[in-house]
């Protein structure tokens, strides 16, 4: 062998180790295998949301090249269906987003061990949600986004009515007097209904908590809803729609509240924040958020989304790291603010938002000043989900008269403990 062609192998072998140890070393995110690892991600959008939750996936894969997520689109209704199927076929996915964190604790995974301490992770939310994601002990998810109920009013009728709606806390209504004010806007101002409500039974609970109510005891073992104060808000309910500051074509009727508000002719709307984005693009008239009034106490009732992590994906140290990558200041902040949703956060209160900054405020507001009844109540989803139709019916009942508000509650009550002791 000449010394040209030892030279040459030299080179060669130099050459395909080097080569070899970049390899190894290119890509330092990968696991100790060498596998990408799949992360599917159940996913259902209610707005823009799911183009922001892309881009973010896409900026996570970048710095974590070891880590692939196959997020998996459904529509909203779908969402209990899929992940129901997913996990009684022995197939569940890494993470999903849910509303419904209670029916599937029993399969989530405890995220305690990979956030470090558990009651510092937990502290960075705001208190109301504790109870959406901390059961027996354990961190069965965590907050994505925060939802509230609110005013949302035509800035335009009241404005014509010569009527000055509240602008701080300090100057919330109690129901006399915003009650007083509905109907100045519908004399003066030409409304031809006061407000439009959702036909929810979490919607209409705004008015049971204000009252000092709630649809549960505290410890959650016996119906609370026919009390002084369920009887007062039901009460309350069916005189609003016997004075025609509410139509009754809602709630009886099946029209939608959204539509009536569009119209113009309506000086109120109770309902969520996403509403929002939701009326972003009404030009007929200017319109805004206000505070709700309140009864005994303020109050609204606080939701959201939650993402959650499942036993037996085989991936549920990288799901929890990337949840916690999500709920992360800088990374929910943005997911929030540009989706035009309300951040569970209690350093994100207050968010840059390209449309609506002010009445997220308020929203926000009415969230840190509710009952933690709201929450002690719609947290139980698993027994929520037996009654809500049933309380729903029950109102209704007292609307059409066919049953008074305490014939009603009571009624509602018996099944609710029914429901409890079914569990």
């Amino acid at each position: 062998m000449t010394g040209k062609t030892w030279f040459k192998m030299s080179i060669s072998v130099l050459m395909i180790a080097v080569l070899i140890m970049l390899t190894a070393c290119g890509d330092t995110g990968n696991n100790a295998s060498g596998k990408q690892k799949s992360l599917d991600f159940l996913w259902f959008s209610d707005g823009k949301e799911g183009e922001v939750i892309k881009e973010i996936i896409k900026e996570y894969e970048q710095s974590n090249t070891s880590v692939k997520i196959n997020l998996i689109e459904v529509g909203f209704k779908d969402i209990q269906t899929k992940l129901k199927t997913m996990l009684s076929g022995g197939k569940p996915p890494a993470l999903s987003r849910v509303t419904d964190t209670g029916s599937f604790a029993n399969q989530a995974v405890d995220l305690t061990p990979y956030v470090g301490n558990a009651e510092q992770f937990e502290d960075q939310f705001i208190d109301s949600l504790k109870p959406y994601y901390v059961m027996d002990k354990k961190l069965v998810a965590a907050p994505m986004d925060v939802t509230a109920n609110g005013l949302i009013y035509n800035k335009t009728l009241f404005d014509k009515a010569g009527v000055k709606v509240p602008t701080s806390p300090d100057e919330v209504w109690t129901w006399d007097e915003y009650i007083a004010a509905l109907r100045q806007v519908m004399d003066k101002g030409g409304a031809r209904y006061g407000m439009v409500w959702d036909v929810t039974p979490h919607r209409w609970s705004t008015l049971l908590y204000q009252n000092g109510g709630s649809i549960l005891t505290e410890d959650g073992s016996a119906a609370a809803i026919n009390s002084e104060a369920g009887i007062r808000s039901m009460e309350m309910f069916k005189q609003l729609h016997q004075e025609g500051i509410m139509p009754e074509s809602v709630w009886l009727g099946g029209e939608n509240p959204n539509n009536l508000f569009r119209s113009g002719t309506v000086a109120a709307h109770w309902a969520g924040n996403w509403m929002i984005s939701n009326y972003k693009d009404i030009t007929d008239f200017e319109w805004g958020v206000t505070y709700m009034p309140k009864g005994t106490q303020r109050s609204s009732v606080p939701g959201g989304k939650f993402l959650m992590a499942f036993k037996g994906s085989g991936q549920e140290q990288e799901a929890a790291k990337f949840i916690e990558y999500l709920t992360s200041k800088e990374v929910n902040s943005k997911y929030n603010q540009e989706s035009l949703f309300m951040s569970p956060r209690k350093d994100s209160a207050t968010l840059n938002y390209e449309f609506g900054k002010e009445m997220f405020e308020i929203f926000s507001d009415e969230l840190k000043n509710s009952s933690p009844l709201a929450a002690n109540d719609w947290s139980r989803q698993t027994l929520i989900s037996k009654i809500s139709t049933d309380l729903k019916n029950n109102i209704m009942d007292v609307l059409s008269d066919k049953a008074t508000p305490q014939q009603a509650l009571d009624t509602m009550a018996k099944k609710i403990n029914e429901a409890i002791a079914s569990q």
